[in-house]
């Protein structure tokens, strides 16, 4: 159901969620990183903000410039892009200054390394703004886009396949490790400029291609897509699925049904298609040229599925400079516990809740643990919300948060979880379209684990192990609650109710053990 991540041995203090790592002093060193991505469509800063594996956006702007626009006939940055991208950097100087960033760390890619004035651009940035330009080659831009990959991803295992406004790179990606890489002249602005229409354009995609493919020699994996072209065609595919959640990170499309959406792009109106997805008039523009690379890309590297994501060159930079110890983390349990740290009424509750929950799920695997986990650490997160909208807010934070290592089945069960914490029933919810992305067996596992939060949140304040021990009975469909002697006194009407609600959801019977 989700990304599975890599794991470090257990502190036996904390159980199987390891010792937090927040409080860390080279975790509290990437508290406020600030990035900016010179790109030759776009220029972009993003202050991440919070000691976690999964990265906060604190801050993140994007100006389209068109830096690259042109540089394949001229050999030289785009004159207008050139103002608006310094005009981006010293806008983007100024208010890291005010935000306390004392250092922002801006790279540049395809545009200004290319271009016959990239280097006079770079002078006139230091100069004008005091930044200085990190110009990378394709090389390393291809590490570090797959290096933010790998920070959503830590299992992540395919080709990781990067497009630009003027280049368009390819890296191998294993064992939570970035190796063989490669770069090339196929973004949308090089395309542009390619002599004799159609036919001569997929003879020069097809000729790069086949290139490309004999330096990473990859067929029938995965591929990963990052950038602005790949998202917007990936909107576009949600659009005619009629797919039901518009989180673009770790969606995943199917070859076949991708090629179907290509097509469908290609022959379809992108004045309408822009209207129905907010994309920008820039952006849109160069979606068809990327639509004929992606088609070409397919047929030839045969993958098994493509998904997206959201965390490129910028997530990259952030991964460059955490420690290996917080990269080996799970991003979703450490973005989890942030959260708890942050909004819960009594942070810490979460782990407790897990113990005390654990016994109803003997031979949950692994996956399932880890959204069990998730799910118990944000259960009271958003407990200063209106009691009548508390149930909808935390399936709502679940599915359309920020969150890495999170794929949109395990998104819906969390929020379900979630939902069920405060609330019995979803009939009727407005949230009905996206219970689809699970099966039945799923739907029921996620009410079981909400209701049993329902009971053990509110059993006893803090620990609910202090209250008593649930003890489950498969085979004789028995859900058996020994108490404690505290627990005598707050097995009280309410608990019982919700107890009894667990039992249903379980299709159980009920046993109370009182204390001897």
């Amino acid at each position: 159901m989700c990304a599975t991540p890599t794991t470090t041995p257990a502190d036996p203090d904390w159980g199987p969620f390891g010792r937090p790592l927040f409080n860390d002093p080279s975790a509290r060193a990437l508290s406020r990183v600030g990035v900016v991505d010179v790109g030759s469509n776009s220029v972009r800063m993003v202050v991440f903000d919070g000691a976690a594996r999964s990265p906060a956006y604190f801050y993140n702007e994007k100006i389209m410039c068109g830096l690259g626009k042109g540089l394949a006939e001229t050999n030289r940055l785009n004159p207008e892009g050139r103002r608006r991208a310094l005009e981006a950097l010293k806008r983007f100087s100024l208010l890291a200054k005010g935000m306390g960033i004392e250092k922002l760390t801006v790279v540049a890619t395809a545009a200004a390394r290319e271009a016959e004035d990239g280097p006079e651009f770079q002078r006139e940035v230091l100069e004008t703004t005091g930044l200085r330009l990190w110009v990378v080659d394709g090389d390393e831009e291809a590490r570090l886009s797959a290096q933010g990959v790998l920070l959503g991803w830590p299992g992540a295992k395919g080709v990781v396949c990067d497009m630009g406004g003027n280049s368009m790179e390819l890296a191998r990606i294993e064992g939570g490790k970035v190796g063989r890489r490669a770069t090339s002249p196929l973004g949308p602005f090089r395309l542009q400029q390619v002599p004799g229409g159609a036919k001569a354009r997929a003879d020069h995609i097809d000729k790069i291609l086949k290139g490309l493919q004999a330096q990473i020699r990859s067929e029938g994996e995965r591929i990963y897509l990052v950038g602005g072209s790949w998202r917007v065609i990936a909107r576009l595919d949600m659009e005619r699925r009629n797919y039901p959640l518009t989180v673009l990170h770790e969606y995943r499309m199917m070859p076949n049904s991708l090629l179907d959406t290509l097509q469908w792009i290609q022959s379809s109106d992108l004045a309408l298609l822009r209207a129905r997805t907010g994309t920008s008039s820039e952006r849109m523009v160069l979606v068809p040229l990327a639509c004929e690379v992606l088609r070409e890309l397919i047929l030839m590297l045969k993958p098994t599925e493509i998904d997206v994501s959201a965390y490129g060159i910028r997530e990259g930079l952030l991964y460059e400079v955490m420690p290996e110890k917080l990269r080996q983390r799970d991003p979703l349990i450490e973005a989890a516990r942030i959260s708890e740290q942050t909004a819960a009424r009594i942070p810490g509750t979460g782990r407790r809740l897990y113990d005390f929950l654990l016994p109803l799920f003997p031979g949950a695997d692994a996956d399932r643990l880890r959204l069990m986990k998730a799910a118990c650490l944000l259960h009271d997160t958003t407990w200063r919300a209106h009691p009548d909208y508390r149930a909808e807010a935390c399936f709502d934070n679940a599915t359309r948060a920020n969150l890495g290592g999170l794929d949109h089945p395990g998104r819906v069960f969390l929020g379900m979880a979630l939902l069920h914490r405060y609330k019995n029933s979803r009939a009727g919810s407005r949230l009905e379209p996206l219970f689809r992305l699970l099966t039945d067996e799923q739907m029921q596992d996620a009410e079981v684990l909400g209701k049993a939060m329902r009971f053990g949140a509110m059993f006893a304040a803090g620990d609910p192990a202090q209250a008593g021990k649930l003890v489950w009975h498969p085979k004789k469909r028995i859900l058996e609650l020994q108490l404690t002697p505290d627990g005598h006194y707050l097995f009280g009407e309410v608990a019982q109710a919700r107890f009894a609600s667990l039992a249903l959801a379980l299709r159980a019977e009920t046993k109370v053990v009182e204390p001897a």
